[in-house]
């Protein structure tokens, strides 16, 4: 009975494990901290902290989940993080924000109108975007980071 046990606990934390998922949106009260990321519905582009190469800064940015992992677009370009203590956020008003351990802001999105009920999400483009969380047409999006290119344009980009 011992070996029936072991293997229903190790088969139930292996459920638990592939069934938790990283969160598809964030909104104004939760974050994502260095170490979590947030992933597209389809599961072709993940957000979240990284150090390029062999340096100890962190930068907020997007790449591509199939290997080797391309970025396609980083938001604090010009202020890395030191450590690993950073976190996003997004305010009541619909402001993505990159905090450092200090609670310094590092980087702020500007948006063009403010929110109701903000939420950000990563889409399967590759596009993080700002919207009310009711409305996900594309012409009312409140912030996108297509408007912010950076070294690699993505189909839909202008």
């Amino acid at each position: 009975m011992g070996r029936f046990s072991e293997f229903f606990a190790c088969s139930f934390l292996f459920f638990i494990l592939t069934t938790c998922s990283t969160p598809v949106i964030i909104n104004p009260s939760n974050s994502i901290i260095d170490g979590e990321t947030l992933v597209s519905a389809g599961g072709s582009f993940e957000l979240g902290f990284f150090s390029p190469g062999s340096s100890n800064n962190r930068y907020l940015g997007i790449w591509y989940v199939k290997s080797p992992k391309p970025v396609v677009w980083v938001a604090n370009r010009k202020v890395p993080l030191s450590n690993k203590l950073g976190a996003l956020n997004i305010s009541s008003q619909g402001v993505l924000i990159i905090y450092r351990s200090t609670n310094d802001i590092v980087w702020s999105s500007n948006p063009s109108i403010t929110a109701e009920d903000p939420v950000a999400e990563l889409l399967e483009s590759g596009n993080l975007v700002v919207r009310e969380g009711n409305d996900n047409n594309p012409d009312n999006f409140l912030w996108q980071s297509f408007d912010y290119p950076c070294d690699t344009l993505l189909p839909g980009m202008k």
